[in-house]
């Protein structure tokens, strides 16, 4: 990918600048600085459908991908659909080099249950990168927030992903629950009819159950497991460097 000149400093000073800013202030800037050359990636999580409702009325333009791992809901390949409808936006799907039944033969059946680790990497971090080569964004916007996992617990609003080489920018870290939802509701924001049936955190359906009363809003992703993150939002060791 090819560089653009946004040094650390830049990013430390655009972070701070942005630290206490609303969700549609840093979109706006990052659309000013960074678009066309501007890539969001969406799960159909209702943070990242409220991401869009707020970047149709900004710059529709916006490059918009979403991993198709063969592994996602129904509910969730259908809001793709009823967001093109309500805001003309086509979100792009990426894909694994393989098919699921591909996948499976070669490794004599599914690895979601034996190896979640391996299955996330091949079916969504090497489609990602593969799809970062072709598309060459300068940054990426993603729909995190920091009360999450203890990982996005330490993101930044604007941040330097040494795993992908970009520039991140989370514009819902420092909201909660409760604003996601009442922007949502308010906005009357298309969003996965799952999260009404107790799925607070919505992934590939065979890693994803619905939550139980008291139970944390991720302990339905890879429940019994350790694992509570896909790879994309695990913040690697920076080399120092900003682009």
């Amino acid at each position: 990918m090819t560089a653009t000149p946004f040094p650390a400093d830049a990013i430390e000073q655009a972070n701070r600048d942005l630290a206490e800013a609303g969700p549609e202030t840093i979109l706006r800037w990052a659309v000013k600085r960074f678009h066309p050359r501007l890539l969001m990636a969406t799960a159909f999580g209702v943070e990242g459908c409220c991401v869009i409702h707020l970047l149709a009325g900004i710059e529709p333009g916006v490059r918009f991908i979403n991993l198709e791992t063969g592994y996602q809901f129904p509910e969730t390949l259908a809001l793709r659909e009823r967001i093109k409808t309500r805001y003309g936006i086509a979100v792009e799907y990426v894909h694994p080099e393989q098919t699921v039944a591909e996948y499976e033969a070669e490794h004599g059946g599914p690895l979601h249950g034996l190896r979640p680790d391996q299955c996330c990497f091949d079916r969504k971090i090497r489609p990602l990168r593969r799809a970062l080569e072709r598309i060459a964004p300068l940054a990426w916007i993603s729909a995190i927030r920091k009360d999450q996992t203890a990982d996005r617990g330490k993101a930044g609003v604007v941040q330097w992903d040494a795993k992908f080489g970009l520039v991140k920018v989370n514009p819902l870290l420092n909201w909660t629950k409760k604003d996601v939802w009442a922007f949502a509701l308010r906005h009357d924001v298309p969003y996965n009819p799952l999260h009404d049936r107790d799925y607070p955190s919505i992934g590939c359906w065979p890693c994803t159950r619905p939550v139980a009363p008291g139970e944390d809003d991720r302990a339905g992703r890879w429940a019994g497991k350790v694992k509570k993150e896909c790879g994309l939002h695990v913040i690697e060791q920076q080399d120092g460097g900003g682009i």
